[in-house]
């Protein structure tokens, strides 16, 4: 997994991943979103466009992200999500708890309104 962390015009943080996001990343995916659960970001999209794989300890380190936002009222959405993903937040039942959308643009659309 690679990941990139940057704020778009409209002053909205993204964090772009690519690759797998599996055990051997979710360390790595945890600390980068602790930083802006720990930050109080009022909004966040996860960019999944690149992302290939995600495995239970990703899934898991989105719900600890999700949970901390809570405290403070912030909104989260994935976007980019292919529909092979989709199927794995679905079966997951995480399309409850997570907005998830096809592209990024309507997962920033979401938070913006």
């Amino acid at each position: 997994m690679q990941a990139r962390d940057h704020v778009d015009a409209d002053d909205l943080h993204i964090v772009e991943l690519s690759g797998e996001v599996d055990l051997h990343h979710a360390v790595e995916l945890r600390e980068i979103l602790s930083a802006h659960a720990d930050a109080k970001r009022p909004a966040l999209v996860v960019d999944f466009t690149g992302v290939t794989y995600i495995d239970s300890a990703g899934l898991a380190t989105l719900i600890e992200y999700v949970q901390r936002s809570f405290s403070y009222s912030g909104k989260f959405a994935l976007g980019g999500v292919s529909d092979r993903l989709r199927t794995i937040f679905d079966i997951a039942r995480l399309d409850q708890v997570f907005a998830i959308h096809p592209t990024l643009a309507e997962a920033k659309a979401t938070l913006r309104s």
